[in-house]
């Protein structure tokens, strides 16, 4: 019997799956969010809080059970920029004006939500949706590498061949226990089993405590969140200064998070609502404003260790959350004796679960353009952010869709017994294909009385009423008539609203001879 590695179990989760998988969350977002803090530039325990108020929130009323939020890298690296800009305007004040930006970061995704343009991520193609997940392994594989780092320095001799050793275990571990028993978390039994050996062997090795401290922090211990309006000047140089900032944190956070919930519902098999998750994204990033968190958005890496775990409900999400703060409160002694090799060890295998290795199956089946994007995503997702991988992936898609249709505009000639010219149309007629549309037609030679047959054709956009009028002028600059037959419904609409620059007779009657003849009539009278 062959064995197959299925990193994702499809089946429906339960009360259990949830609580479990829950705690194996909470302990992958510690280090996660400590991290993010320091790249952005705050205190870890903003990041932490940033992290349980994102989680607790979207868990609760997101478009997606089981999908995790919290403070991510995406938006860490925008919000750094705002922090160092504010504090130079005075001590703390890049503080207040990230929290103030996250405010209004929130309103712009609660309006993405409102006026339901989450659909919109229907628009990605396969192909862009492959690179990203292959980008953000890669991203994710490149992001556990500074693990391996102790002072600022990498790792060797005696700690690092330690490193290893104890991520190699935590790896096996997730591999060989869900063969044997799947009664807990593969990732929750390879975190306990490795640290227990960490601290009852007394082995040397980076914890989240030396990592936290490294990073010029103290612990994650603190209280809980207390509510307090920004303080910063409320001017319009204020909105100058936090808008662009915060559009771009929008539109980082809700594309990261539509393009996560695509992919969970890809390995759950279910389907979640993308202008819910807008929604909740947006409130919880409002909160995160008022509560002193560094907000964030759906994280793929936890996400995924929550799937893998069993979690499917939105208890997972809420445990997750809430073990967080238990940790921050009651904990925090506990939580920094974790080895931080237990973690990278998991998030190793959520890479291994997450990179699209079908991808170099298909190299060679697959059209070049797709090939093309995938690469394309996988690459700018590394180089710069994700954001501007999936944007620039979707308007390549789109300007090869519409090259593709473009030259499938096609016209069959014949005259009938009646000598009138016909051209039947075939494919799409729109911006892209007006060019070529126009060569079709011998204006010179044609007799007096020509139909245009859209019978199998549309009539798509302005462009291609624009290319139907300048035929028609092409036509009657040479005393002879067009008309257009067998249009759709919704392309009789659309060129009777251009009527005023639209010079052409439609032919609804079937009987096109004798609406010919009753048109000539009209026109002589009109003369």
């Amino acid at each position: 019997m062959k064995f197959q590695f299925q990193f994702i179990d499809k089946k429906q989760g339960s009360v259990k799956d949830d609580l479990l998988s829950g705690l194996t969350v909470s302990l992958a977002l510690v280090p996660e969010a400590v991290a993010f803090a320091f790249v952005a530039g705050v205190s870890p325990i903003v990041g932490l809080y940033g992290a349980f108020m994102m989680g607790l929130v979207t868990s609760l009323i997101g478009g997606r059970p089981g999908m995790i939020s919290g403070a991510t890298g995406a938006m860490a690296v925008v919000m750094v920029s705002l922090v160092q800009k504010g504090n130079a305007m005075g001590e703390m004040q890049g503080l207040q004006y990230l929290f103030a930006a996250l405010i209004l970061t929130g309103i712009i995704q609660n309006l993405f939500g409102i006026f339901k343009l989450g659909k919109f991520i229907r628009l990605v193609p396969h192909s862009v949706m492959m690179g990203f997940v292959n980008g953000l392994a890669i991203v994710i594989f490149l992001s556990q590498l500074n693990m391996f780092k102790a002072g600022g320095e990498w790792l060797s001799g005696a700690p690092l061949f330690t490193m290893l050793g104890l991520v190699a275990l935590t790896m096996a571990i997730m591999i060989v226990l869900p063969k044997i028993s799947k009664a807990i978390p593969a990732a929750l039994a390879g975190i306990l089993v490795v640290s227990a050996l960490v601290i009852f062997g007394n082995i040397e090795t980076e914890t989240v405590k030396s990592f936290i401290q490294s990073g010029g922090g103290e612990g994650i211990k603190a209280g809980l969140p207390t509510f307090n309006v920004p303080l910063i000047p409320f001017s319009l140089e204020t909105l100058k200064l936090i808008l662009p900032y915060s559009l771009i944190l929008a539109g980082v956070g809700l594309i990261e998070s539509l393009m996560t919930l695509n992919l969970v519902d890809e390995l759950t098999e279910t389907r979640g609502s993308g202008n819910r998750e807008c929604v909740a994204q947006g409130t919880a990033n409002i909160i995160n404003g008022f509560f002193g968190g560094m907000g964030g958005c759906a994280m793929i890496g936890q996400s995924i260790i929550n799937i893998k775990s069993g979690g499917r409900g939105r208890l997972s999400g809420i445990v997750a959350a809430i073990m967080l703060l238990m940790f921050i409160l009651f904990a925090s002694g506990y939580i920094e004796m974790i080895p931080i090799a237990a973690l990278v060890g998991v998030m190793f295998m959520v890479v291994i679960g997450t990179f699209a290795w079908s991808t170099f199956n298909i190299i060679n089946k697959i059209p070049v353009s797709d090939l093309i994007v995938i690469v394309l995503v996988t690459g700018l997702t590394v180089l710069f952010d994700l954001a501007v991988a999936v944007l620039s992936g979707v308007i390549v898609s789109a300007l090869v869709f519409s090259w593709e249709n473009a030259k499938r505009i096609r016209a069959r000639k014949s005259t009938d017994e009646h000598g009138i010219k016909h051209y039947e149309i075939f494919g799409p007629l729109f911006f892209g294909s007006t060019t070529l549309f126009q060569t079709k037609f011998d204006v010179q030679n044609d007799p007096d009385e020509v139909i245009v047959d859209f019978k199998e054709s549309r009539i798509m956009d302005q462009s291609a009423i624009e290319a139907i009028n300048k035929l028609a002028e092409r036509y009657q600059k040479v005393g002879k008539n067009i008309h257009l037959r067998h249009l759709s419904k919704d392309c009789i609409k659309l060129v009777k609203k251009a009527e005023k620059i639209c010079d052409v007779n439609v032919l609804e009657d079937p009987n096109y001879f004798v609406a010919i003849d009753h048109y000539n009539r009209l026109l002589k009278q009109k003369a």
